[in-house]
């Protein structure tokens, strides 16, 4: 880009910090118009709550906020590059996407959006287009490059569903070619897809795997949203209504930058709020079936003993593995139990177990929860590059 460009580019931030989101909401509604195909790609439940549009317009004004050094944003650009390779985003999607948004801004700004500056902004997109499936075709070729790996969408049988709470239930999936499959980093998450009659759509939404890596099946661990019709919900509620034993799902390889780091020397300090134990059950399994034994502390937070997944499963590795402690927080709870607390997560109540220098953390929940126990922790002097959080969904956190 030249130097005029970057600086036509850079005098539309304050239009894209108070309009972004009237931006892609327009950009949205004319690419489905124009290429409804496209709508078996994107998460419908995304689109109706405008998580994907406010996603995309915060992704656009950093690209614009760092247009002279796009180099900085390449941790984002890695995680979303591993959502797309999910959800088998391509190279030519991109030039679908680029079209759209070019002409999103010629008919949003209006009078404003001379030539100069569409110029500008066409120039930019490409490379940042450039930039992105790049990586993503290097991610491509790591999985393909992986015993066991693919791209795109293969299938795989349910062989088990356990019932873990009242409103949580696992799928056990197994390969339907009984081919190896790929191993993952525990964390990772995989998209899985299903036709949804309500919709007349294929639609994908990603699960955390929620076991260790075994090199036979991926577990998943899904809460059943009641009576939702929400597209957030629907596949969620039909994996728990409607598909039995021996059904065929399809999944993509597993994907994600939310991964337990390699240093195990460290203490381990897993936050969770409802489902967002999920990921971090896998990092825990992983741990406590590896060689190395760091001190592990386990902070959950639901509503009562009904809801709260995999109680018995942690109260088995509590007490096979003395390096392992538990926190458990109910917003109502009957009975006092050792290391059981009424109410939300407070980690003042139990900071002296598990605020530390040496700690990791790692933090799943809503948007919220994970908001306040990552400024907790930071009030603490716990060094941010110590702490690491996964928000379901299109990212929004800026933390």
């Amino acid at each position: 880009m030249t130097t005029e460009q970057k600086e036509l580019v850079k005098a539309t931030i304050p239009i894209l910090r108070e309009h972004g989101v009237v931006l892609t909401k327009h950009f949205y509604q004319r690419m489905f118009q124009h290429n409804p195909e496209l709508q078996h790609v994107f998460n419908r439940g995304n689109q109706q709550n405008e998580k994907q549009q406010t996603a995309l317009a915060m992704a656009v004004l950093a690209y614009a906020e760092h247009i002279d050094d796009p180099s900085v944003l390449f941790p984002v650009v890695d995680s979303i590059g591993h959502k797309h390779t999910s959800l088998d985003i391509r190279a030519e999607h991109y030039a679908i996407v680029g079209k759209h948004l070019i002409a999103s801004i010629k008919e949003v700004l209006g009078d404003l959006a001379t030539d100069d500056l569409l110029g500008a902004w066409a120039v930019a997109y490409q490379e940042l287009a450039d930039l992105m499936s790049g990586h993503e075709q290097n991610i491509y070729n790591q999985k393909v490059n992986e015993k066991g790996g693919w791209t795109g969408w293969r299938p795989f049988v349910v062989k088990d569903k356990v019932v873990e709470s009242a409103e949580i239930t696992s799928f056990y999936l197994y390969p339907a070619d009984q081919g190896p499959i790929a191993g993952f980093k525990p964390g990772q998450y995989l998209s899985l897809r299903m036709f949804l009659p309500e919709l007349n759509l294929l639609q994908p939404r990603q699960y955390s795997i929620s076991c260790a890596p075994n090199g036979a099946y991926y577990r998943i661990s899904v809460k059943r949203e009641s009576g939702s019709q929400h597209p957030d919900g629907l596949i969620s509620n039909r994996l728990h209504q409607v598909i039995q034993l021996g059904d065929l799902v399809d999944l993509s390889a597993p994907s994600g930058v939310f991964v337990l780091q390699d240093t195990p020397a460290k203490t381990k300090v897993f936050i969770s709020g409802g489902i967002g134990q999920t990921p971090l059950l896998a990092m825990l399994e992983s741990l406590v079936q590896g060689e190395q034994k760091p001190a592990i502390k386990w902070v959950h937070g639901c509503r009562d003993l009904e809801v709260h997944a995999f109680k018995q499963r942690l109260a088995e590795v509590e007490q096979a593995n003395a390096n392992v402690t538990q926190h458990i927080f109910y917003d109502t709870v009957e009975t006092a139990a050792p290391n059981t607390y009424t109410g939300w997560v407070e980690l003042a109540q139990i900071e002296k177990d598990i605020v530390s220098q040496e700690a990791e953390y790692y933090i799943c929940g809503p948007r919220g929860f994970i908001e306040k126990h990552y400024q907790y922790l930071v009030d603490q002097k716990v060094d941010k590059a110590a702490i690491f959080f996964e928000e379901f969904g299109p990212a929004s956190l800026t933390l």
